[in-house]
């Protein structure tokens, strides 16, 4: 009983703060347009922070007597994703959430292509504009990174920037990132490993291609073998550590807020779940780049 009433008392306190804060900005806001000083300017802030923490207060009360107390869980952390029945078959959520962002991608690409390809002009507007700035950014960025190594890389690193960036994503609806698997990071460095020989061997050939990991000596040969055959190793660990500590960091903050986890998760959430993969996306393709564009020179 006197939990409930604390509740009850808390949820009247929310929603006074709420209350006085919304009529306190309303006065300032009125104030401030007259005279924006450095005064009104400090009062529009705690005008809006006292509203912001009382619809907090309110929201984390209400649904705190609406749905009563979170019970108390083991916090735990597993570095393989669940897996799923489906049908006769077990298959990890990686392989599910992979298809989805994959059938997504594929979808968003039969639309563009019906829908804004056709609309094209020479002079560039609207979707058009944020589609060239993007295609030219990336296509300028490869071109300084690792040269001119045609047209098909920049296309490569530009998909796998929007697959990583759908997997990132896909954390928002409460899924696990496929990126935060390690079989799926090593998966994408296979590929980087695959293509960094591609290139390697097309711009010198297979005998010129091992002639160059025997420079300046041949004693180096083994070193420069083992040094390629870690880097799917290393582009993997780093995307997968530094993808899965994120995903650990929302999960406590859900775990250590309980009922209070209201508001906070969502703002850290667009760095966690978007800033953040963006970093490691941009990280991911510039080591590409740069291995590759050793391989090659």
């Amino acid at each position: 009983m006197t939990a409930t009433v604390a509740n009850y008392c808390l949820l009247a306190l929310g929603a006074a703060m709420a209350a006085g804060g919304w009529f306190w900005r309303k006065s300032v806001m009125i104030r401030f347009r007259a005279d924006p000083s450095a005064k009104n300017k400090k009062a529009r802030t705690w005008s809006t922070v006292l509203l912001a923490a009382g619809l907090w207060d309110f929201l984390v009360e209400l649904l705190r007597l609406l749905f009563g107390e979170k019970k108390s869980e083991k916090f735990t952390v597993s570095i393989w994703a669940p897996r799923v029945q489906v049908g006769a078959v077990s298959l990890s959520t990686t392989v599910l959430v992979t298809w989805a962002v994959m059938g997504v991608l594929l979808i968003l690409a039969v639309l563009f292509r019906l829908l804004v390809v056709p609309r094209m002009t020479d002079k560039p507007r609207g979707v058009q504009n944020v589609v060239e700035l993007a295609v030219e950014s990336v296509q300028k960025y490869t071109k300084t990174t690792a040269g001119d190594q045609g047209d098909v890389l920049p296309c490569y690193l530009f998909s796998i920037a929007a697959f990583m960036l759908g997997c990132a994503a896909s954390e928002l609806f409460g899924l696990r990132a496929p990126t935060s698997d390690i079989t799926m990071t090593f998966s994408l460095a296979l590929i980087t490993f695959v293509m960094v020989n591609y290139y390697g061997i097309r711009r010198k050939g297979v005998k010129g291609r091992l002639k160059s990991m025997a420079q300046p000596t041949p004693v180096v040969f083994p070193i420069k073998v083992v040094s390629d055959l870690a880097v799917p190793v290393s582009l993997a660990c780093r995307l997968f550590g530094n993808m899965l500590g994120g995903m650990i960091v929302m999960d406590l903050l859900y775990f250590a807020l309980r009922n209070a986890a209201v508001g906070f998760p969502s703002v850290l959430g667009l760095y966690f779940n978007v800033f953040h993969p963006l970093i490691q996306i941009y990280i991911f393709i510039t080591l590409t780049l740069t291995y590759i564009n050793e391989a090659a020179e």
